[in-house]
């Protein structure tokens, strides 16, 4: 008797169990509240860092600032940076110095500008040469007409002062007189030879050139612990003969 083969049958299914939720006690996780074990270091979830590193603590201001920003490690560079460091220090001292002078020389002029000049007599003075009747005392005397009388150039006069004092401007009245019709009846020296001397010897010298024209003329000086001012006659001018090189007026002001 024939046997007939068998019907497929179709599996049947498995029948899986439901997954149980792990109960877990411990930290939750920052960012998704995930409970985790706490020897964990990672969320079993989302995997954000359960245990931070703390941030560190934010560098002074001082620090910023190279080469004092970058933190020493180790004693990593160490050599180098107190070498940077020393220099940087040493060039700054170095600067310091060299622009003291400057700096104190504007501080100085500063307080020219600022302050109220006021005239200073000279206690003595005295000529290398006087024409008779034109000493070189005329040029003290506030009189614009009297004046010193030199008889060539090369000429020089020296005023002397009793105490130091800042000089800050120099008032000079060329030729014979303010006066127009009397300032060319002379001879005028056109440039002068200012020598200063300062109460410690110090010396300074500086050439005035003077306009041809009646007069005073200011020459801003400030020069500080002035203790005598000598000039000297040069390149003169309406010299002919029977004629000498006059200089009215010589004026010092101080500051107040």
């Amino acid at each position: 008797m024939a046997v007939q083969p068998a019907k497929p049958q179709a599996p049947r299914p498995v029948v899986r169990p439901a997954a149980v939720t792990e109960e877990v006690e411990g930290r939750p996780c920052p960012s998704c509240g995930t409970p985790n074990q706490p020897d964990r270091r990672f969320c079993r979830r989302c995997a954000t860092p359960l245990k931070p590193t703390a941030k560190a603590d934010p560098l002074p201001w001082w620090r910023t600032v190279w080469p004092f920003r970058r933190r020493v490690r180790a004693s990593s560079g160490r050599g180098v940076r107190l070498l940077v460091i020393l220099a940087v220090v040493l060039a700054l001292c170095a600067g310091a110095v060299l622009l003291l002078p400057a700096g104190r020389a504007l501080f100085e002029d500063t307080r020219d500008k600022l302050s109220d000049p006021k005239p200073v007599t000279p206690a003595r003075t005295r000529a290398s040469a006087e024409v008779p009747g034109h000493p070189a005392k005329n040029t003290t005397d506030g009189l614009a007409n009297r004046y010193w009388g030199a008889p060539a150039p090369g000429a020089s006069v020296t005023y002397t002062f009793d105490k130091p004092f800042r000089m800050v401007d120099l008032l000079i009245t060329n030729g014979a007189s303010k006066a127009p019709e009397e300032y060319a009846r002379e001879g005028r020296a056109l440039q002068i030879d200012l020598e200063v001397t300062t109460q410690d010897g110090k010396r300074y010298d500086k050439q005035l050139t003077l306009s041809d024209k009646p007069g005073s003329q200011p020459f801003p000086t400030g020069i500080s612990d002035v203790k005598t001012v000598r000039l000297v006659l040069r390149s003169v001018t309406g010299l002919a003969p029977g004629r000498h090189l006059a200089l009215a007026e010589v004026e010092f002001f101080q500051r107040s």
